[in-house]
């Protein structure tokens, strides 16, 4: 009986992930270029999924960012 051929195997599997990686980076640059298409959410730089609209994550004033001094320091 012939023995497998991981190398060819793995070799396939690897151009198949590839083939289907670059179609999917097509399907999106397609889905970009189109005028007024809705984008998924989080795919626009500077965006995320779970921030809600009108939520800022400013500062607000008044306060500042450093931590609390320790209790025993003067």
């Amino acid at each position: 009986m012939a023995s497998p051929n991981y190398q060819f195997e793995k070799r396939r599997r690897d151009l198949e992930k590839k083939a289907k990686k670059e179609e999917k980076r097509l399907r999106k640059l397609a889905a970009a270029k189109e005028p007024g298409a809705p984008s998924e959410p989080g795919t626009e730089p500077g965006t995320e999924p779970d921030a809600e609209p009108g939520a800022e994550s400013e500062v607000e004033p008044g306060t500042t960012t450093e931590p609390p001094a320790p209790a025993g320091a003067a």
